[in-house]
């Protein structure tokens, strides 16, 4: 169960809404997005770093998706 709320469709900005779609639709999982969504300004802000941060533009991707799988282990989310 996750400790923060994750909003639902009928709440989401019609933005968030499309980018959750489309997630849904590759097979992704939305409940970072969904998680992020409680708060707008936060969520805009971290996706204009994360999103090229992740394209491998800042770090390696390799290098990144280690720090991430730390991080989850560290607070028992296996994810």
């Amino acid at each position: 169960m996750p400790r923060i709320k994750l909003i639902e469709d009928a709440n989401l900005p019609p933005e968030t809404l499309a980018q959750v779609n489309a997630m849904e639709a590759a097979g992704r999982d939305t409940a970072l997005t969904r998680g992020l969504a409680n708060a707008p300004e936060f969520f805009k802000r971290y996706f204009e770093f994360y999103l090229p941060a992740r394209a491998g533009h800042s770090l390696d991707e390799a290098l990144i998706e280690l720090v991430r799988l730390k991080v989850a282990r560290l607070n028992d989310c296996f994810t």
